[in-house]
């Protein structure tokens, strides 16, 4: 299990065609490759959250060409794909009093896959992901 700290970005759009496709082009003229993407739409609303390599700072990007967002730190966790895995991973959280805030995830290649979480406590959940390695 290979565990790392990324960073997310929630960026808020406009429910619109084209939406995405101005966000996801701010990120390839500045050379960033996307790790994980979700979203999430409500009415005239939405709200994609972008995982990257943590370091740079692409904030001011986002702001410059009109973008609201949030920064923030998410943890990437490389497990076996097989049934199981995310709920070996959120009970070890659960049980050391983590919340999760936010969850998605992707294949990798064909036996691994990348689980991204957000909580509330990133240095107590990095302990406890340390722990459940050991186990």
């Amino acid at each position: 299990m290979k565990v790392e700290v990324l960073k997310q970005y929630s960026v808020f759009l406009a429910n619109e065609p084209g939406a995405l496709g101005q966000v996801a082009a701010l990120f390839s003229q500045e050379g960033i490759n996307l790790l994980g993407i979700s979203s999430e739409v409500r009415d005239d609303s939405a709200l994609v959250r972008i995982a990257v390599q943590p370091d740079g700072d692409f904030s001011g990007v986002l702001t410059k060409a009109g973008f609201a967002s949030v920064e923030s730190k998410l943890i990437s966790i490389e497990v076996p794909d097989k049934p199981g895995a995310l709920a070996s991973i959120s009970d070890a959280l659960g049980h050391a009093g983590i919340n999760i805030t936010n969850v998605y995830g992707t294949a990798l290649h064909e036996h691994t896959c990348r689980i991204l979480l957000g909580v509330a406590n990133t240095e107590k959940a990095l302990k406890a992901l340390e722990r459940l390695k050991a186990d």
